[in-house]
């Protein structure tokens, strides 16, 4: 409480709507700007992850200036008196905002370490999808069932996150197969390639490749099968589950047609016999 009356002797009140406009200006101008830069990023699909990071980056820019605005125009020290108040007015603000401080200084170690951008598709600690937003206190990230999913920014510091395309708006994607040991190996790997390589969401300027090994299938019993695991990249990260729908289907109707059998109608064929 002492801190407290301390702070506010020092507070100049006829400049308090001043820093009510700056705080309203800032929050508006804000708003608009980063609402404007999504816009434009939509309409420019190549520049898309280019205008989030800079929106991303303004945000916390506009946060800080606002502040140091604020607290030069709202509070007046002579040396004597910033010297007397200084330091228990840090321990009090410390320990009243530690949390928010400690987020905020993690989303600036976010945001120029860059271990992920506004834009990439993440995994982390289970969940999985594209960071809409690193906020002052979170990052958010968008499911790939559309869930929103926040995230305290500290958090990303001490635990693993694995990002899948890095700030690139095209990322690799896996789509494992399985199909019977005695199954034709060639035609099944050839039918994999050409259904992804025909895709309308490959990127066709990244490399497709099919790699084949023969193991246990994914279900844990004992049967073995052979995996073909086709990795290529989609052009936009946002179409990585119609790209994966799309292959998938493609796939399966040439294996129907050409009678190459999967691993899963295998099982479900020695289970009914």
């Amino acid at each position: 409480m002492e801190t407290t009356a301390n702070l506010l002797h020092f507070v100049v009140w006829d400049r308090l709507p001043f820093a009510i406009g700056v705080i309203v200006v800032a929050f508006i101008g804000g708003r608009i700007a980063a609402q404007s830069l999504d816009a434009l990023g939509e309409r420019v699909a190549q520049r898309r992850l280019l205008f989030k990071q800079i929106s991303a980056v303004m945000r916390f820019v506009v946060l800080i200036g606002a502040t140091l605005i604020v607290a030069g125009s709202l509070f007046q020290f002579s040396s004597e008196a910033l010297l007397a108040v200084s330091g228990s007015a840090a321990v009090a603000i410390g320990f009243a905002f530690k949390d928010v401080v400690a987020s905020l200084m993690a989303g600036l170690i976010l945001l120029f370490d860059r271990p992920f951008q506004v834009g990439d598709r993440i995994e982390f600690d289970g969940t999985y999808g594209e960071v809409i937003e690193i906020g002052l206190r979170t990052v958010r990230i968008q499911t790939l069932d559309d869930n929103l999913v926040s995230i305290p920014n500290h958090r990303f510091l001490n635990d693993t996150v694995s990002s899948a395309n890095s700030g690139s708006l095209h990322q690799m994607c896996v789509f494992p197969f399985w199909i019977g040991c005695n199954e034709n190996v060639s035609a099944a790997k050839r039918i994999v390639y050409e259904a992804t390589a025909s895709s309308r969401y490959v990127h066709i300027d990244q490399p497709i490749t099919v790699s084949v090994r023969e193991g246990p299938i994914p279900n844990g019993a004992e049967r073995l099968a052979i995996e073909l695991k086709v990795k290529a990249y989609v052009f936009d990260g946002r179409y990585e589950t119609a790209f994966a729908t799309d292959v998938t289907e493609r796939v399966k109707q040439a294996f129907k047609e050409r009678e190459i059998r999967t691993a899963g109608e295998l099982e479900w064929s020695a289970r009914g016999s």
